[in-house]
């Protein structure tokens, strides 16, 4: 079902991610749907297509998962946005990268407690931006995709 304010690629898109999602247990599946179509460009950012990695998870140093994908980037560091170079997680599936995101957010409880822990999706976006990305602008993004775009979730 298209959205009245979204292209039927766009809906597309967040039903397979918000799939995606549900079969990797994800907390918040359509909250996630939405989070990676913001920090995929809606699947089309190099990353998601050479990568299947919809979140933006840079590898872990000390221990990598998957293959890595080395590429620019840029992020906020003191209020501007700078070019750095990242190592990428290269994951086999969206199922995957949703998976391995949550295992990440329990792993890292120590700042995603109150995401894990919040009693809606808003609060769960408005807590994982917190510490998931540069931009302090995110959650109010991710937060607008799901306005705009919260029918097609209810097909």
């Amino acid at each position: 079902m298209a959205s009245s304010t979204g292209s039927s690629i766009q809906d597309s898109f967040l039903l397979r991610a918000f799939d995606a999602a549900k079969a990797a247990n994800h907390i918040w599946p359509e909250f996630a749907a939405c989070e990676v179509a913001l920090e995929s460009a809606w699947g089309q950012s190099h990353l998601a297509l050479e990568a299947n990695n919809l979140f933006g998870e840079k590898q872990h140093a000390t221990n990598p998962i998957f293959e890595t994908l080395d590429m620019p980037t840029h992020e906020f560091i003191h209020g501007q946005m700078v070019p750095v170079m990242a190592h990428w997680v290269k994951f086999p599936d969206w199922q995957s990268c949703f998976k391995e995101r949550m295992q990440l957010l329990y792993r890292l409880t120590v700042f995603y407690s109150a995401a894990l822990s919040a009693s809606n999706g808003t609060d769960f976006i408005r807590e994982v931006s917190i510490h998931w990305s540069t931009d302090p602008a995110r959650a109010d993004k991710v937060l607008m995709i799901h306005s705009l775009h919260q029918n097609v979730f209810s097909v």
